[in-house]
C-alpha cells in the first residue's frame, strides 16, 4: 500500500467492501431517482422532490420514481434538499457521461482497436489489449499522469466558471464554454463544439436531455456488466464467452506496475 514513498492505512475488508459498493452505485441510485415540472428546457432546474417525480414518469414511464436509499432526503453535508438533489442530478448527469465513454472505449479496446500514429515521442504505437483495463495497464505511466491531469482540470473548470452553481439554482450537467481567453480564435463548447443545435427548439433540446440522461444509466449499467463479467466469467450470463478474462482488479487501476502512481494492495 504505497503511493510514491507514503504509506496508506489499512482499512478493514467489510469497511472497503461498503465503500466500493457506495463508490459503483452512488451515481446509478440516484440515477433511478428522477425529476421535473413542465419549464422551459433553458430554465428546467428540478431541484425539489416533487419535481424528481415529474422527471421520473418523464424518463421511464414504467420505474418512474425510484430512491430505495432515500438519497433525496439525505441532506448531504448539511445542506438543503434542493441543493442535495441539484448535487445528486449533477453527479447523474456527469457519470452517465464518463459511462457512454467508457461503455464505447472498452469495446474499442476489447476489438483491439487503435489509432494509427505512435503513442509517445518515442514512436511506441498505442498497446493492443483484450480490454480497456489492460490497455490502460499497458499504457506508460506518463500517460496516465496525463489523463488525470486532464480530467482534473476539466473538474476545476466545471467547478469554477459556472455561471450558477448546480447547488445555488444553476443547470444539472451544464459544462460551463471555454471562452476566448484561452482558446485562441473563438470559444468551445464540448457539448455542441459546432454549434448544430443552437437553431433547435425548446422542446427538442428538452427530449435530448432527457435522453442523455436514459442513455448514461443505461451506459452505467453496462459498463459495470462489462466490468463484472471481465473479472468473474459467467457473471453476466448474456456476456458469456463475449468478453475476455481480465487478470487485474478493475476496481483498483492503479494497482498494477510500479511506479509514482502506483498503489499496491488498496482492495
Amino acid at each position: 500500500r504505497q503511493l510514491a514513498d507514503v504509506t496508506l492505512p489499512t482499512l478493514p475488508n467489510l469497511r472497503l467492501m461498503k465503500l466500493a459498493i457506495l463508490t459503483t452505485l452512488l451515481a446509478s441510485a440516484c440515477a433511478f431517482a428522477p425529476a421535473s415540472s413542465p419549464l422551459p428546457s433553458s430554465t428546467v432546474l428540478r431541484e425539489s422532490k416533487s419535481d424528481l417525480r415529474t422527471l421520473a414518469a418523464d424518463l421511464n414511464p414504467v420505474v418512474k420514481y425510484y430512491d430505495p436509499w432515500g438519497l433525496s432526503d439525505a441532506n448531504l453535508w448539511g445542506s438543503t434538499e434542493e441543493q442535495t438533489i441539484g448535487w445528486l442530478r449533477h453527479a447523474e448527469i456527469k457519470h452517465g457521461r464518463v459511462a457512454m465513454f467508457a461503455f464505447i472505449g472498452f469495446i474499442v479496446h476489447a476489438n483491439q482497436i487503435t489509432w494509427p500514429w505512435p503513442m509517445t515521442n518515442a514512436g511506441d504505437p498505442f498497446p493492443k489489449a483484450e480490454s480497456a483495463p489492460a490497455a490502460w495497464d499497458a499504457i506508460p505511466e506518463a500517460a496516465k499522469i496525463q489523463i488525470m491531469l486532464f480530467v482534473g482540470f476539466l473538474e476545476f473548470w466545471s467547478e469554477a466558471n459556472m455561471e450558477k452553481h448546480y447547488m445555488r439554482g444553476g443547470k444539472p450537467g451544464d459544462f460551463p464554454d471555454f471562452n476566448n481567453k484561452y482558446i485562441p480564435g473563438g470559444a468551445l463548447n464540448l457539448y455542441d463544439p459546432f454549434g448544430w443545435n443552437k437553431s433547435l427548439s425548446p422542446e427538442s433540446k428538452e427530449k435530448r436531455l432527457l435522453a442523455e440522461i436514459n442513455n448514461g444509466r443505461l451506459a452505467m449499467i453496462g459498463i459495470m456488466g462489462f466490468c463484472a463479467e471481465s473479472e468473474l466469467e459467467g457473471s453476466v450470463p448474456a456476456l458469456k464467452g463475449l468478453i475476455k478474462h481480465y487478470d487485474g482488479e478493475v476496481m483498483a487501476p492503479l494497482a498494477a506496475g510500479k511506479g509514482l502512481i502506483h498503489i499496491d494492495g488498496l482492495f
